[in-house]
């Protein structure tokens, strides 16, 4: 991995999916002070917010989407373990490779049609059926972007695996010594 263009565009890749998950946990931080008011405001002044539960749904959209590239990259994402323990390095490294190749081909696509939904939306100014009525593409935006992300994540561990980097795998050891 000498080549000074994969560098940068695999440091970039990764330079992007890491402030996207400190942007996705401000999201989630703003969600839950965003609830609190809602609470606060209805259930002790008595006042209705209409706009609080779309607006959280539309943060945690894109918290989820935006984060999930770093998820991938720390391979945070829901696997067999068993197949770490009993599997070879070797063959444990073609398993996660082919995985890799098969998610980057679905989370294209979902990126892609993602991106076509989101252009419609605009197009069309397609927006929520609620009395604020925010537009619809927001969400569809942030689906898109981060299916990309994670699409480009991928593409930088197959390439990385077929040059021969080792994955690194996650630590599984979840045993308990009991001291006496």
């Amino acid at each position: 991995m000498n080549n000074p263009l994969w560098r940068l565009f695999s440091g970039t890749v990764r330079g992007v999916n890491q402030a996207m998950a400190y942007l996705s946990a401000l999201l989630i931080l703003i969600c839950s002070l965003v609830l609190v008011y809602e609470v606060v405001t209805r259930y002790i002044l008595q006042i209705s917010n209409d706009w609080v539960i779309e607006l959280s749904i539309f943060m945690l959209i894109a918290a989820t989407f935006l984060a999930a590239a770093h998820t991938q990259r720390e391979r945070g994402h829901v696997g067999i373990e068993v197949l770490d323990e009993v599997m070879s390095k070797r063959a444990s490294r073609y398993r996660l490779l082919l995985g890799d190749i098969l998610s980057m081909l679905f989370c294209g696509l979902v990126a892609y049609l993602s991106a076509v939904y989101c252009f419609e939306a605009w197009d069309q100014g397609w927006t929520t059926s609620s009395t604020w009525g925010p537009p619809l593409w927001i969400p569809y935006f942030f689906m898109a972007l981060g299916m990309l992300l994670l699409t480009l994540q991928f593409i930088v561990q197959i390439i990385e695996g077929l040059m021969g980097k080792v994955p690194d795998l996650p630590s599984h050891s979840h045993a308990v010594v009991l001291g006496d």
